[in-house]
């Protein structure tokens, strides 16, 4: 079983979360149920991905739920990408947030890694 509070990917993460639920209530109302709706479900599902892992019993069942949440970064950036086409946020807020969950992204893969070593 892991702390998972002291993972430093999983504190980024709930930072991320909380900036998306700040950023989207910028956004038209007419949004809230399509787009921004499924960036909040996929920026809380990141960090609740890694602190549900890290309460498994083995580091194979915690790689698992690792993989969920690396999959949740990889749609957030999708939806950033497409937030900034449909302009509904600015250039810099997207390169910022995209910054953020590619670090997370490149975080929880090395972790990972170092998890699947260990078993």
């Amino acid at each position: 079983m892991h702390n998972f509070e002291k993972l430093i990917f999983w504190q980024k993460s709930i930072s991320l979360a909380k900036k998306i639920y700040l950023i989207s209530q910028k956004i038209s109302s007419d949004e809230k149920y399509g787009l921004i709706s499924q960036m909040k479900r996929s920026a809380i599902s990141i960090p609740s991905n890694i602190a549900e892992g890290s309460g498994r019993n083995s580091d194979n069942e915690f790689n698992h739920f690792l993989a969920i949440s690396l999959g949740s970064a990889f749609e957030m950036q999708t939806q950033l990408i497409l937030s900034k086409e449909l302009e509904l946020l600015d250039d810099v807020t997207v390169n910022d947030l995209i910054a953020d969950v590619s670090e997370i992204q490149k975080m929880i893969y090395s972790f990972k890694n170092n998890l699947l070593k260990k078993s």
